[in-house]
């Protein structure tokens, strides 16, 4: 049983969530505002949450600014699934961008937000406890990644990524030099998770750069029209 906050402002479509979310077995606590979320979200508390369900269209505080906090606290790892009304292609990369892990657009079935959370907390659980055999730290040039303590350092510095750039990143340090396509990268990443898109690789993708960007390094090469590859040096 997982421990899911729920955050939306809008009191039916709250209750309707966490009904959905309790018939899956999942503790969840309810949150009716982004400041009610930030407090539930950064406060010490008897047992921490393993997902968020954020609503982003929220009065004062919206559900992207609460990511962008979440994500700069020690909790920042937590995996995040967004709803929204706004189906553009824009706001969804938009969404995922700001660190998020999946994006649901309203109206939704109850179905699909249940498999939706679901796949991101498999994922999750992958990263957490990867196989034995895997324990050994990947090193690839001045990058380690540390599978046992979902750790990943460029040099002398630690970077924060989520559940999803996590598992992204390992795949492509599994085959140094190897050019791995979008189809690939769902397959090795998550073969399990058939609601990842190509184009949500894309934006996870730029996320995990521009870390490595900030940290004076990027060891991820675009090769157009076929994918990514991670240099070997």
């Amino acid at each position: 049983m997982k421990h899911i906050l729920v955050v939306d402002d809008d009191p039916h479509l709250r209750d309707v969530l966490v009904y959905t979310l309790q018939r899956e077995g999942h503790a969840v606590t309810a949150a009716g505002d982004g400041r009610a979320a930030l407090d539930a979200l950064l406060r010490p508390a008897a047992r921490p949450f393993d997902l968020v369900v954020l609503d982003i269209l929220m009065p004062e505080i919206d559900g992207l600014e609460v990511c962008r906090r979440l994500r700069a606290s020690p909790a920042g790892a937590l995996p995040v699934v967004f709803l929204s009304s706004r189906d553009e292609e824009i706001d969804k990369v938009l969404g995922l961008e700001m660190g998020g892990d999946d994006y649901v657009t309203k109206p939704f079935s109850p179905r699909e937000l249940a498999a939706r959370v679901k796949a991101v907390l498999r994922r999750a659980e992958l990263v957490a406890r990867p196989p034995a055999a895997a324990s050994a730290p990947l090193r690839v040039g001045v990058v380690t990644l540390d599978l046992a303590r979902h750790e990943v350092r460029c040099g002398d510095v630690t970077l924060r990524l989520t559940v999803t750039e996590f598992g992204l990143l390992a795949a492509l340090m599994e085959r140094p030099g190897v050019v791995l396509s979008r189809g690939q990268l769902m397959e090795r990443a998550y073969a399990y998770d058939n609601l990842i898109t190509e184009r949500t690789i894309d934006t996870h993708v730029k996320r995990v750069r521009k870390k490595f960007r900030d940290a004076g390094h990027d060891p991820v090469e675009t090769v157009h029209g076929v994918g990514y590859k991670l240099r070997d040096a």
